[in-house]
């Protein structure tokens, strides 16, 4: 009874209605983790005092994603923000934005308004360069499974990250609201796109013929340009981002939201970075009436840096490291794309409460790619998504598969029932 803090907890879970629990595949990533197990989703244990804030540990979304939860009235529908904002690659993983396992974070009381919440993630990884999954999960840190790189032997060398580090400070006055949020993930490992660039290929150290292996695996030997940018492509990343909102008396809330994503590689391969760029996402939600409301948002995702270019289409004019000799093996005479790989999403929704827990929704979305991105519709929200790399075999001029569907314009409607518990 002196103890100077309550017990808290949360076991939450989280299910689809419409699918089939199991395993999540599609023709490019396989993730073992089950929608509808038993503590899926956010789950911890903690102590918690309103003096000094609350200390828990578990899972959670992390704070850069919670201070913006507010200005997305499109989650869980086609044309959430996260679409873009959060979304350094434009799939459907939204690298900031998503729950971080194994995890402890702080919250800390309001005081004159200000509010501070900070989340550290070990990596647990065996692997120095964060190509093994992290001990006690399921899949690669990051959300993929390790066959997702496309590589032999299989390795978390698409995206998976060591550490993690998440923290935002707000500040709330009446009807306003700001926040200041930055997270970064150490040792992101991309070696994939490396070798999905030189066309997962080298000469066999044995019979010199081609053989569909990783550039730097056993049994191949790169040239020394080869190697040098694979050898790179393990790097820090992270994103910054600013944001206010104002509710006004005719209910109206107007909000916006300036975002910073960096990727810190050797300027060495700084020609396929597409994991670099800016970001703006803005919103408005107009009360109709004590039950209904419309809402209408804009995301834009700014120039990146460089653009893999392994499965996008048509091929641009820019040389890639090790791309001629002879000794280059199957990136002999390719080119990385243009980066031309900007983007805007507009996105619209209205929402009908028939009860304190029950809101009809219909929501309408459109992606307009720039020629060589490939942002989607549903990431971080819709459940059911299309991939940049959701088929195989797909016509488009390029010769690798899975093929990204680039530069095009993407529509949608989607109409459904939320229900809260």
């Amino acid at each position: 009874p002196n103890f100077p803090a309550n017990f808290v907890y949360q076991l939450e879970v989280g299910f689809d209605v419409s699918n089939t629990p199991g395993a999540k595949q599609s023709n490019a990533a396989l993730s073992n983790s089950v929608n509808g197990a038993l503590f899926n989703r956010n789950t911890y244990i903690g102590f918690a005092n309103p003096e000094w804030g609350a200390i828990k540990i578990g899972k959670t979304n992390t704070p850069y994603a919670n201070s913006t939860g507010g200005f997305n009235p499109f989650s869980g529908e086609i044309g959430s923000m996260n679409v873009i904002m959060g979304n350094t690659g434009g799939d459907n993983r939204v690298e900031f934005g998503g729950r971080l396992d194994h995890s402890i974070w702080y919250e800390s009381p309001t005081i004159g308004g200000f509010q501070f919440n900070a989340l550290f993630s070990p990596g647990q990884n065996r692997s120095d360069i964060s190509d093994n999954i992290a001990a006690g999960e399921s899949d690669c840190t990051g959300g993929n499974d390790p066959t997702s790189g496309g590589l032999f032997p299989n390795g978390c060398e698409d995206g998976a990250f060591s550490n993690a580090v998440s923290a935002d400070l707000s500040y709330t006055r009446g009807p306003f609201y700001a926040t200041v949020a930055y997270e970064r993930h150490f040792k992101v490992n991309r070696q994939s796109d490396v070798s999905g660039i030189y066309g997962v290929g080298a000469q066999n150290q044995t019979n010199f013929a081609l053989v569909n292996c990783p550039v730097g695996g056993a049994g191949c030997f790169p040239n020394a340009a080869q190697l040098a940018v694979y050898n790179a492509d393990v790097a820090d990343e992270d994103a910054f981002k600013v944001a206010a909102l104002y509710t006004f008396s005719t209910k109206t809330t107007v909000g916006g939201i300036f975002e910073m994503m960096h990727r810190y590689v050797s300027p060495l391969i700084a020609f396929q970075n597409e994991r670099t760029r800016n970001g703006t996402w803005l919103f408005f939600t107009q009360e109709l009436s004590p039950v209904d409301s419309f809402s209408g948002g804009w995301a834009h995702a700014f120039k990146a840096q460089g653009d893999p270019g392994q499965h996008n289409t048509p091929f641009g004019t820019t040389p890639i490291p090790g791309s001629t000799g002879t000794d280059c093996g199957n990136g002999c005479g390719l080119f990385a794309m243009d980066n031309d790989n900007e983007a805007d999403m507009l996105t619209a929704n209205y929402k009908h409460k028939f009860g304190s827990n029950l809101t009809w929704y219909t929501a309408v979305a459109m992606t307009i790619n720039g020629p060589s991105a490939h942002f989607d519709l549903g990431a971080g929200g819709h459940g059911v998504t299309t991939d940049c790399h959701s088929a195989w075999g797909a016509s488009g001029g390029s010769t690798s598969d899975p093929h990204c569907w680039v530069g095009p314009t993407l529509a949608g409607v989607s109409t459904g029932l939320q229900w809260r518990f």
